[in-house]
């Protein structure tokens, strides 16, 4: 997989812009107008008091985005990885896990 570093840079063309329709009923779900664009969906902010400004800065902000989504998906991965899943012990009991007690003393 190629690092970010080798990503080509993501520039908007501020003069060859479309807009885009998102359908939601604020509930259950949202419909966006799909671009040919891909699969990643990144959401983020570009602080900026024009368009324009926004396309300028999209590039960098995007490049924050991904690194922050592929930092996210790696730890998630990582946690995945380590996590070790151990049984109730009551579970354990239940289905014969448990020793039954022996002899006839017993401590409350």
């Amino acid at each position: 997989m190629a690092g970010p570093s080798n990503a080509p840079e993501p520039r908007m063309d501020a003069q060859d812009l479309y807009r885009e329709d998102v359908y939601s009923d604020r509930k259950v779900g949202t419909i966006r107008v799909m671009t040919p664009g891909g699969l990643l969906p990144l959401s983020f902010e570009i602080p900026a008091s024009s368009l324009r400004e926004a396309c300028d800065r999209f590039a960098d902000a995007a490049k924050v985005a991904f690194d922050d989504t592929l930092k996210e998906l790696q730890e998630m991965r990582r946690q995945q990885a380590s996590s070790i899943v151990i049984p109730d012990a009551g579970a354990a009991a239940a289905i014969g896990g448990g020793l039954p007690p022996r002899g006839k003393i017993q401590i409350p």
